[in-house]
């Protein structure tokens, strides 16, 4: 049976073709080389290399098996390369599902990173609801997701990796347009723009609640989905609205973002993974995500002193 052994022997003798040098080059001794040099010509059933007492040549069966023997050896070393960077999460496919606002700011700065550090990691993105990436995780056919929590199934992990403040957004000639920061018990009356309840159960239930805690219910005149949507109707004077801090980043015209007085609780966005699936990859990514988190956290909380000064 050939072994790699034989392998490397056999390439070392062809490209030195001398048995002393390959001998030195393996380490090994020159009687034991001879012999299983023989013992691969055995098993190939041809003669590979032409021996005389002063030199050593390929046959031309030699040659050939010098360049399959090249090509074999080769695959081997990547094989041990590329198993080592799959354990290390360097390598791969990894199937990331992520929430359509985690696009206005986190998602882009850790696909970014990730991608500089581990650029032979193919990544499959997937655009989903968190309802859909719970099922997702579960059936396993996204690896990783970036969505808000909670999730009660016991086969998912989460955790929380930033957290964004609620803001107002009022249009830009709005009454209380120039103020930095109201009470929240202020909009009463006010026509407000709000989140679906089927779509976005989590923005509408908080907001909602927040509004009761500050001793009205809010004057719905018009749901919506997504938040840039939401940005453009009061842009568009139709009323105001509560939402995540992240809708700073889209820089939509003709708006105000005001500080709300005794700030309700944030919401978070997490990473969640199958517990069962705790593979490399999955391990780098988090790892990743958490580290560009704190740093988006970290500046914004500059900002947000400098703005306080």
């Amino acid at each position: 049976m050939i072994e790699v052994r034989h392998l490397r022997y056999f390439r070392a003798v062809a490209e030195e073709l001398h048995f002393g040098r390959a001998a030195a080059r393996l380490h090994v001794a020159q009687p034991a080389l001879t012999r299983q040099i023989q013992r691969l010509e055995e098993d190939v059933g041809v003669l590979l290399l032409k021996r005389s007492q002063r030199s050593v040549e390929l046959t031309p069966a030699g040659a050939l098996f010098l360049e399959r023997t090249k090509m074999i050896l080769d695959e081997i070393a990547k094989a041990a390369i590329d198993a080592r960077r799959v354990e290390a999460g360097e390598y791969g496919r990894l199937t990331v599902g992520f929430i359509h606002s985690s696009t206005y700011g986190l998602m882009p700065a850790v696909l970014e990173r990730f991608r500089h550090m581990y650029p032979e990691v193919e990544l499959d993105l997937r655009e989903m609801t968190v309802a859909e990436q719970l099922d997702a995780l579960v059936r396993g056919t996204i690896d990783v997701g970036l969505l808000r929590p909670p999730a009660s199934d016991p086969r998912i992990r989460m955790i929380a990796i930033f957290e964004e403040r609620f803001l107002l957004v009022v249009p830009k000639g709005h009454r209380l347009a120039g103020a930095a920061s109201v009470p929240l018990a202020r909009l009463a009356g006010e026509p407000f723009i709000m989140f679906s309840q089927r779509q976005s159960p989590l923005f509408h239930s908080r907001i909602m609640r927040m509004c009761e805690n500050a001793g009205f219910s809010p004057n719905v005149v018009q749901h919506a989905t997504q938040i840039h949507t939401v940005l453009g109707l009061v842009g568009a004077g139709m009323g105001v609205a509560v939402v995540p801090e992240t809708a700073r980043n889209l820089h939509i015209p003709g708006i105000r973002f005001l500080r709300i007085e005794s700030a309700p609780d944030p919401v978070h966005v997490a990473l969640a993974w199958r517990r069962d699936n705790e593979t490399p990859a999955v391990r780098s990514f988090r790892q990743v995500a958490l580290l560009v988190a704190q740093q988006m956290q970290s500046d914004r909380c500059r900002l947000v002193q400098e703005e306080g000064a």
